[in-house]
């Protein structure tokens, strides 16, 4: 398939630079030459620097996977299976189904290394349309809300100690801490890419020590005979027998995993991406997962079954009961820590899916832009902040939010799909890595009954909604992205926009295309 995007600059004059796409058919694309007054290398234009290492990219993984969720209300899980028992064998299979996604991407991201993940795969695999529609509703909605939803949780932590602790904090305060947490992360990815790794090493360093207090009380409970919830005799007791609630259950818990796939919206800032990329995962997602475990079982070793449903904040209630009213206060500081370092995360890879979408034409032009002296998709960052922002407004948004969910394994599955398409038609890529057969197959199906059993469990018109949503963006597709009309205002708005942010257009390299990499 070749593609010929054309970018005007002041002197009209362009150079004609064949890229490739993992091992697709070449590319040629036009970039601006030297003179036009953006910043270049070597005559290829602006590009995103590789400065992720392997540290910062398994910081990346772990330090998005790890929110709130496993710090709050892991109860949700409990909830639908009405065990102890198969609570904790849930959260074993989400991370094993969340190492075996990850593995399938391992081998999509070194085959096809671009940034973007879904939406680079995709593309590769099934064409624009797929591609785009699921960059629409990323970009517009999953992405962003994702991002709101995380900000509010660090806004109530946060807000909590300035205010009584019967009524709790209101609102207003809640949501204008999230603001500012939102603005302070996106000043720092606009900023720097060092910077944002930074604070994603720190910030993953400071949940994974607040994980480590966890465990460490519930190995203490054990060894002081807390076991009576834990035992085979009681830990199945009760366990639901509805096929479909377990959907919900691995909803709840696959929530807590989500970020799995982080890395990959990254790759083409990854340094050595065909090693470090699948290693990362195999290191980052194992880790969490037994994390996971380990805090679920020091939960149950502290609390019943009954006292978890009804704690608003389950790793709070812990600290409270264990480390006493002194220091209490060490694990609502923990999950601050921890909520930050996950908008980071979330951040640092939106505004890459929205970059790449752009550079492909899926989106506005300016949002493909790079800054000439920082080397960050800063338009990008700043129109993934906004919408994010837009969001918390509203009364509630949340309930939206779940009704969507269901989207996300819709993609994941037709991306694994691709995966499967790739191997048929293209048997003769180039694959660093490839997975037995037998993983994305179970992926594939898993994420098939993952779209289903909520439909059936709990019927709402607000799934068709959704659905209808996605489909909204072929509104903008066919005249836009199809017909490539421009409407004539937009090119001023471009260049205006341009000059003021201080970005250049941007293009595609191979890995090692800029030389040695460390």
């Amino acid at each position: 398939m070749a593609e010929l995007r054309e970018r005007e600059n002041k002197k009209k004059t362009y150079a004609l630079e064949p890229t490739t796409n993992g091992g697709t058919e070449p590319l040629q694309k036009k970039v601006p030459l030297d003179g036009d007054g953006v910043s270049v290398e070597g005559g290829k234009g602006v590009k995103l620097k590789r400065q992720v290492g392997l540290i910062s990219g398994i910081a990346l993984i772990v330090g998005t996977m790890i929110g709130s969720g496993i710090f709050v209300s892991p109860k949700g899980v409990l909830t639908q299976t009405e065990s102890v028992g198969m609570s904790l064998i849930v959260w074993l299979l989400c991370g094993l189904l969340s190492v075996m996604g990850a593995l399938c991407y391992a081998e999509l991201g070194t085959m096809v290394p671009k940034s973007g993940a879904e939406y680079a795969y995709l593309m590769a695999a099934v064409g624009p349309i797929p591609a785009y529609l699921f960059a629409w509703t990323s970009t517009i909605v999953i992405k962003p809300s994702s991002l709101s939803i995380i900000a509010l949780s660090f806004g109530a932590y946060v807000s909590e100690p300035f205010f009584d602790s019967d009524c709790g904090p209101p609102v207003a305060a809640v949501k204008l801490f999230a603001i500012l947490a939102i603005l302070l992360i996106v000043f720092i990815n606009c900023a720097s890419v060092k910077w944002a790794t930074a604070v994603q090493n720190f910030f993953t360093a400071a949940k994974l020590i607040a994980l480590v207090i966890i465990i460490i009380v519930g190995f203490i409970k054990l060894f002081q005979g807390n076991i009576q919830y834990l035992t085979p005799s009681t830990a199945f007791a009760g366990s639901s027998g509805n096929v479909f609630a377990y959907g919900i259950a691995f909803y709840q818990g696959l929530w807590a995993y989500d970020g799995w796939n982080q890395l990959n919206y990254i790759t083409e800032e990854l340094i050595n991406p065909y090693r470090n990329l699948p290693l990362a995962i195999i290191i980052g997602i194992p880790l969490v997962t037994g994390l996971y475990i380990l805090v679920n079982i020091a939960y149950f070793t502290v609390m019943s079954p009954e006292e978890l449903l009804q704690s608003g904040a389950v790793a709070v209630t812990l600290a409270q009961r264990s480390l006493g009213p002194t220091m209490a206060w060490i694990i609502p500081f923990f999950v601050c820590c921890s909520t930050f370092g996950a908008i980071n995360g979330s951040t640092f890879t939106a505004g890459r899916l929205t970059f790449v979408a752009a550079r492909e034409g899926h989106m506005v032009e300016i949002l493909s832009m790079v800054h000439v002296k920082r080397y960050t998709p800063f338009p990008a960052l700043v129109f993934q902040s906004l919408i994010a922002i837009l969001m918390l407004l509203p009364g509630d948004f949340e309930s939206l939010v779940n009704y969507f969910s269901f989207a996300a394994w819709m993609f994941y599955g037709g991306t694994v799909l691709a995966l499967l398409v790739l191997r048929y038609r293209h048997p003769d890529w180039h694959r660093p890595i490839k997975v037995p057969i037998l993983i994305p197959i179970i992926v594939l199906i898993a994420s098939v009954y993952l779209v289903i059993a909520p439909i059936i469990d709990q019927p709402a018109l607000e799934y068709l909604f959704a659905f209808l949503f996605i489909l909204a963006g072929l509104i903008f597709y066919v005249p836009f992205v199809h017909y490539k009309y421009e409407p004539p205002f937009m090119k001023h708005i471009t260049v205006f926009l341009q000059l003021l942010l201080e970005v250049a257009p941007t293009s595609y390299f191979e890995p090692g295309d800029e030389g040695p990499e460390a």
